[in-house]
């Protein structure tokens, strides 16, 4: 066997994004020890493995390799009941086994939605304690107030182009011969996708530079790779047929992704949604122990007030942590959760009870395609009926966001009363300590 000079011992994470299928497995006449010796050696390239040893094998002789390069035991880094095949060029490289995490359930919560309706229970996966606690409470009260009601207001996932010009002259024969062409820009755009729809582009000019926001429905898909491919073609067209522009990169930050921004709050990423639910006065005096004024006073003082002093662009109280349970729990890309829990929450005192909402701009899910596929997060999915492709496109994503909308929304009402009854450390030093 050949041996190969300059090996990394990593691969670039950019090499992989387009990888398409491992190669046709490639014989390797070497025990499990020379093998290590030649990975150790640099003499092999440890992402290869796959290629010599097949996905499964290839795990075990990593991790070997991992326990005697760093002196570490990784007997607590769970191997066991994976089809590894299933994982390669998907959702990891050159992986050692998966992390163990608490997942559990809250609810049931009644949710009147379009999508979701009914009582659901909801999987949530963290290591915090009394946050599964503290959001069944908040469903516990939103049930026993006839539940809550959601809508999506908004559904496109978004891929922002920049293109550069030689001066502002050529900015606005852009933007007219844009105008012209839309058609033509969507039909290269959807050419690339039997599922995605490019539905919308919005310039945004700064001097020479051209940001074009395209929108793009997805299905259940959560859609960004789709985008970005669509938006790629669609760039390669604008240059093809319009010579002055040059593109400096597909995604040019006015999408945005996986960063907090006034954009996506303003014009929405993925989906908006909005829950609400009225709650009585006799459950917010015996199941939350308190009252709608002492929320609504609350919810202003902090969620607005406190948001607005501080510099934020989330005016919530812990919305990520509920979004992030529920990413972890469903196969969902984690880094989203930066934008995804982006969430305006809103009370207000009324004679009958408390109203309370939160509105989530740009909440980013979806059902198929990245980590949704895996075992352990398809399943968590079927517990809210929504595992894999919908009966009609895009039902089975537009019902998780539905879904996720309402564990913010029970979330939010609980940590409201909590601290407006100085609950919170009292509930965290009962549930959440493992220090002693």
């Amino acid at each position: 066997m050949e041996k190969i000079n300059h090996i990394m011992p990593y691969m670039p994470i950019a090499s992989f994004i387009f990888l398409r299928q491992i190669p046709i497995m490639q014989t390797l006449d070497l025990s499990d020890d020379e093998i290590i010796e030649k990975i150790t050696k640099k003499e092999l390239q440890m992402y290869k493995l796959e290629e010599y040893l097949g996905p499964n094998k290839a795990v075990e002789i990593r991790r070997q390799i991992v326990e005697k390069a760093t002196n570490s035991n990784l007997a607590d880094l769970s191997i066991e009941d994976a089809d590894y095949s299933q994982m390669v060029n998907k959702n990891a490289e050159n992986v050692i086994g998966f992390i163990r995490m608490p997942i559990g359930i809250s609810g049931p919560i009644t949710i009147h939605g379009d999508y979701a309706s009914g009582e659901f229970y909801v999987p949530l996966a963290t290591t915090e304690g009394a946050l599964i606690a503290g959001i069944n409470r908040g469903m516990k009260a939103i049930s026993e107030s006839n539940g809550s009601k959601v809508k999506i207001l908004g559904n496109a996932m978004a891929r922002a182009p920049l293109f550069e010009f030689d001066s502002i002259t050529e900015v606005g024969e852009f933007l007219n011969w844009l105008d012209l062409n839309m058609d033509n820009v969507k039909k290269i755009a959807n050419a690339t996708t039997s599922h995605g729809k490019l539905r919308d582009v919005k310039p945004f000019v700064t001097g020479n530079n051209v940001w074009l926001r395209m929108s793009f429905e997805t299905g259940d898909a959560m859609g960004m790779n789709m985008a970005t491919v669509a938006s790629e073609a669609a760039s390669s067209y604008i240059e093809e047929e319009f010579p002055k522009a040059h593109l400096v990169t597909v995604s040019g930050n006015m999408c945005s992704d996986k960063k907090e921004s006034m954009v996506n709050n303003l014009l929405g990423r993925g989906k908006t949604v909005v829950a609400d639910a009225v709650i009585n006065r006799k459950v917010c005096s015996e199941v939350l122990k308190t009252t709608p004024e002492q929320i609504t006073r609350v919810n202003m003082k902090k969620n607005m007030l406190g948001n607005a002093r501080a510099g934020s662009t989330k005016f919530s109280g812990h919305s990520a942590n509920i979004v992030a349970a529920a990413f972890a729990a469903t196969g969902q890309d984690i880094a989203q959760v930066v934008e995804s829990s982006s969430c305006y929450t809103w009370a207000e005192a009324r004679e009958s009870g408390l109203y309370i909402s939160v509105t989530l701009p740009s909440l980013e899910v979806g059902t198929v395609g990245g980590g949704t596929s895996l075992p352990s997060q398809k399943a968590a999915l079927s517990i809210i009926g929504a595992a894999g492709q919908g009966e009609t496109i895009g039902t089975n994503a537009n019902k998780l966001a539905e879904i996720i909308a309402a564990a913010v929304l029970a979330g939010e009402l609980n940590l409201l009363a909590a601290q407006g009854n100085r609950e919170l450390g009292k509930a965290h030093s009962k549930l959440g300590r493992n220090i002693k």
